[in-house]
């Protein structure tokens, strides 16, 4: 099992979110990831649409995993508390987008505290040919406040596709 801290990139201060964390654990049934996100009162949730496939989850609360391999091409998966999803197959940065094969059963869940936020995603069948992952959030609050956490942020604007963000490793296959 790896846990993860995101930190918010500095042009964009939330208003009550103050932490983000990310569980990750991969063994042979699949793969499941869990956000905490700690100062949930102002937080805006997309609306429950069901399980499925919808693209810019991004303009809204979204949960994101990216996986590179050895080659320049990558992986990204965006997880919605709507319980859509959406995974992309991208040939090197920002180009040659398309959307990536994904198993059937991706489940997404949520739980809401008075003090934090937590999104449960299991994707089984699903196995990562990853060598480095990236981790991160759009994080909305009321009044349109968008908040962008990830592992690290490379100077200038908030950009998750950055090879600098994906500097996590998988945890070991096996582990409960």
């Amino acid at each position: 099992m790896g846990t993860y801290r995101l930190i918010c990139h500095p042009d964009t201060p939330p208003i009550a979110v103050r932490n983000i964390n990310v569980t990750l654990v991969e063994d042979p049934e699949g793969l499941l990831l869990r956000w905490r996100v700690d100062g949930c009162a102002e937080l805006v949730l997309p609306a429950y649409a069901g399980s499925g496939r919808a693209d810019e989850l991004w303009q809204s609360t979204c949960f994101e995993l990216f996986a590179q391999g050895r080659d320049a091409g990558y992986d990204e998966f965006n997880f919605s508390p709507s319980q859509r999803w959406s995974a992309y197959r991208f040939s090197t940065y920002r180009e040659g987008m398309a959307d990536r094969d994904m198993p059937e059963g991706v489940q997404i869940e949520h739980q809401q505290g008075d003090r934090f936020f937590v999104l449960t995603v299991k994707l089984p069948r699903l196995r990562l040919d990853a060598e480095r992952i990236g981790l991160s959030a759009v994080i909305e609050e009321r009044g349109g406040t968008r908040s962008y956490w990830a592992l690290v942020h490379p100077a200038g604007k908030p950009d998750f596709h950055d090879a600098a963000c994906f500097i996590a490793g998988l945890p070991a296959p096996g582990i409960a």
